[in-house]
């Protein structure tokens, strides 16, 4: 009788010892930037960056290598309040003396966000504010100012060049 009685407590406590498996079911990525590329004369019309690097300041690997495209997605830094670009783009013949150079400086306040115990967080940022250097290849890009980077759904800002 006391050994049914240790393997019924036994066979007990192993189930009810056991944890629900938990399993992320959402995707709760912290967001990209994504930037479209757009002709600054006809502004509606998409126009592709030729030979086009990107480089985050302070890392010596480019995200996009001699790529040809319309649109991008960046990550941005969820540990700081500012991400700072240097994008190049060589219209003409790919020597490293006709890169044209611009600096994109993006200022925001990350905040976390709670998805769920299996998910655990993810970042969006608030309050964003969109810079260039003065000499580059960026003409213009709209808009100056977003009030939130929450999902990858849409570009986030327009460069006209």
């Amino acid at each position: 009788m006391r050994k049914i009685i240790f393997l019924l407590g036994f066979v007990l406590l192993i189930n009810t010892s056991c944890e629900k498996d938990d399993f992320c079911l959402q995707n709760p990525i912290t967001p990209n930037l994504i930037i479209t590329f757009y002709d600054e004369v006809n502004r509606e019309t998409p126009k592709n960056v030729r030979r086009f690097s990107i480089i985050a300041q302070g890392k010596t690997d480019s995200l996009f290598t001699n790529s040809t495209s319309d649109s991008i997605a960046i990550p941005l830094n969820s540990i700081d309040t500012k991400t700072v670009y240097t994008l190049k783009k060589n219209d003409s013949d790919g020597t490293i003396a006709n890169n044209q150079i611009a600096t994109f400086t993006i200022e925001y306040t990350p905040q976390d966000e709670y998805v769920s115990r299996s998910c655990g967080y993810r970042v969006i940022f608030n309050n964003i504010t969109f810079s260039k250097d003065t000499n580059s290849w960026i003409k213009d890009f709209t808009p100056n100012v977003s009030t939130t980077i929450d999902n990858q759904n849409a570009a986030h800002v327009q460069i006209y060049h």
